[in-house]
């Protein structure tokens, strides 16, 4: 087993306007995707990798609370962090050193959902 995650669902509450938020702060097309019964928002990934998707559903709802993601925006972390605000976001704690694991910063998505941001 190459990664103990190998998926994340992000609840939304508005696909559009989070499908455009982590466009913004990935720098790479977060693409809708219709299946039986939904549309989600799939997150930039490769067959292969660890990948996840947005998603708005009436029984789950996003939240500051709970497990937190930690989102890919190596060499891209500062760029990111320029986007979170003008993009709907809120920054809760900026960028800031996590030992020798690099670098992460705290956000609030446009949805309401704590999100991690991470760079080597």
């Amino acid at each position: 087993m190459a990664n103990q995650i190998v998926w994340c669902d992000i609840p939304v509450l508005n696909l559009d306007r989070a499908i455009k938020f982590y466009s913004a702060l990935l720098g790479a097309e977060v693409k809708k995707q219709e299946f039986p019964g939904t549309i989600v928002g799939i997150l930039p990934h490769k067959d292969g990798e660890v990948g996840g998707c947005l998603f708005a559903s009436e029984q789950e709802k996003p939240t500051d609370k709970g497990v937190m993601i930690y989102l890919n925006a190596n060499g891209r972390l500062d760029d990111a962090l320029a986007g979170v605000a003008i993009n709907g976001g809120k920054v809760i704690q900026p960028k800031h050193a996590i030992g020798p694991f690099g670098f992460r910063a705290i956000i609030l998505d446009s949805e309401g959902n704590r999100v991690a941001l991470h760079s080597d």
